[in-house]
């Protein structure tokens, strides 16, 4: 947990004391929030009322977002407990009475059910929280509800469109609606980026957290696999899972990581000058200069100079355009297990993959009217996680990614840390063709379950992209400080302004 100094600190100065004089969300950080509790501007209760005042008339009416899948029915009554709480015995914390949005594929032991999107697993509830609920729980955190995602978190067909689920629907980018908010964790990142909570959590298991951070201009914190307890969440891998925080701020987003690790990670914002003198490898190849993207991320790039970074340019990952072959097939591997592990133990009516991909086709006409799945079909075809052709796929797998690539690059040109575009800008949502990404950073950290931080950096045409801090393993307070530093410096982060299209990029 954060220690007393560096809570004060993450009010970042006046700035934050003179934007508390007034009671507005949109933008609004954590600790100008816990500013207005302390000053009786404002109780939880209160809050909460303000959240779902600005979520109904901009996720439920207006745009119409749609991030969001469930309200939480017992938030006004947790959060008047914390307020009597508050007044009797004091704060927990920084997150006492906050309220959260977590993905719908996170279990929760109360009201709100846990589906992953997914019409197969509607029905009661988990029976008890998620480890990372309790923490949020225990830290005075209020569930406000459950956030919209990519149906079985972007793991039923490779031709899927992000942030659509049987469940939810079709979830919306609010930097232009008809552009897509990528995935998995779509809803999170959208109900962040258009203040319809403090904060959220999303997962990530290559790409659903930096992805739809970067493409809706937040803060996404995808860190080294392990560090959040992952029992309690829907899987795909648990070589690969893991949840992670995602807010519009750094700040916020070491706040709400400390809470969900038990770690404290606000050394990482004590210092703006984190930059001086940091050595950032530079992985070009994964933009072309010249282009639109190749531009705003030599921007940042003079950024990063100017701030004392020492830039070696270009390095290259090893191994990193050979992952994702591998990745896949082993995906399907633990996809089957982890999942039929975690139906067997949630006493949910589906008991096996082989039971989703028999409802699914028994509901074809609202789960499967938008593409197919056929990920779940060849993962349903592996056997056993035992088998000799599964454990020599995973080592290979985990030897090219560590110690024949991030390890390798990093310890041959000395550097702190890798910099790269997260990604490109949202494209337009069509069932037709899926999903159209243009570039990631994401895939060579998540299969060695190493951290991967990203920050906003602009935009292009209007449509947000984010710059990406990647490291050896848990070195999020370290990536933390660069990013912190950079988004100091930058500001580059724009709220969205809902519009219904925007110009072709």
């Amino acid at each position: 947990m954060p220690s007393r100094r560096e809570f004060l600190y993450l009010g970042v100065g006046l700035a934050a004391a003179a934007h508390a004089q007034d009671n507005s969300l949109e933008e609004a950080s954590i600790s100008q929030l816990q500013e207005r509790f302390g000053l009786g501007r404002v109780t939880s209760i209160q809050l909460v009322h303000q959240y779902l005042d600005r979520i109904g008339k901009i996720d439920k009416a207006g745009p119409k977002l749609n991030s969001i899948i469930e309200l939480n029915p017992e938030a006004e009554a947790i959060a008047t407990a914390l307020d009597l709480e508050r007044k009797q015995r004091g704060s927990r914390g920084p997150l006492h009475g906050i309220p959260i949005l977590i993905k719908d594929n996170i279990d929760t032991g109360d009201k709100m059910m846990t589906t992953a999107g997914s019409l197969a697993l509607a029905g009661p509830p988990a029976p008890k929280d998620a480890a990372l609920v309790e923490r949020l729980r225990a830290a005075g955190a209020i569930i406000l509800g459950k956030t919209n995602l990519s149906e079985w978190a972007n793991f039923r067909s490779s031709r899927s469109t992000s942030g659509w689920s049987g469940r939810g629907g079709q979830t919306l980018n609010p930097y232009a609606l008809d552009h897509n908010p990528s995935g998995s964790s779509s809803g999170s990142a959208v109900a962040v980026s258009a203040s319809l909570c403090a904060a959220a959590v999303g997962t990530e298991t290559d790409g659903s957290i930096v992805s739809p951070a970067s493409i809706n201009g937040i803060v996404g914190i995808k860190p080294t696999v392990g560090l959040i307890p992952g029992t309690g969440i829907v899987p795909i891998s648990s070589r690969q899972d893991t949840a992670g925080p995602m807010a519009r701020t750094v700040a916020d987003a070491a706040l709400l990581l400390s809470v969900l690790t038990g770690r404290d990670y606000g050394g990482g914002l004590v210092n703006r000058n984190g930059l001086k003198g940091v050595r950032l490898g530079v992985v070009r190849d994964l933009f072309t200069p010249g282009e639109l993207l190749g531009k705003q991320m030599d921007e940042a790039l003079v950024v990063l100079k100017n701030l004392g970074a020492v830039l070696v340019d270009p390095v290259t990952i090893p191994n990193a355009s050979k992952l994702a072959g591998p990745e896949l097939d082993a995906l399907l591997w633990e996809f089957k297990n982890d999942l039929n592990n975690y139906l067997q133990q949630r006493g949910a009516a589906v008991k096996s993959l082989k039971d989703v991909i028999d409802f699914n086709d028994r509901n074809h006409d609202r789960e499967l009217n938008r593409f197919g799945q056929e990920l779940m079909i060849q993962a349903e075809a592996k056997g056993p996680l035992t088998s000799r052709t599964y454990t020599s796929l995973a080592s290979r797998l985990s030897r090219m990614a560590k110690g024949d690539g991030i390890d390798r690059i990093l310890a041959d040109k000395q550097l702190d840390a890798l910099v790269a575009p997260t990604g490109g800008v949202a494209w337009l949502t069509n069932y037709s063709t899926g999903d159209n990404f243009s570039g990631s950073a994401s895939t060579p950290a998540a299969v060695a379950g190493y951290p991967h931080i990203t920050v906003p950096a602009g935009e292009i045409s209007g449509l947000p992209v984010g710059l990406s801090f990647l490291g050896s393993p848990r070195t999020e307070l370290r990536l933390i400080r660069f990013a912190f530093a950079f988004e100091h410096e930058t500001q580059a982060r724009k709220p969205p302004a809902y519009k219904p299209t925007i110009a072709k990029v």
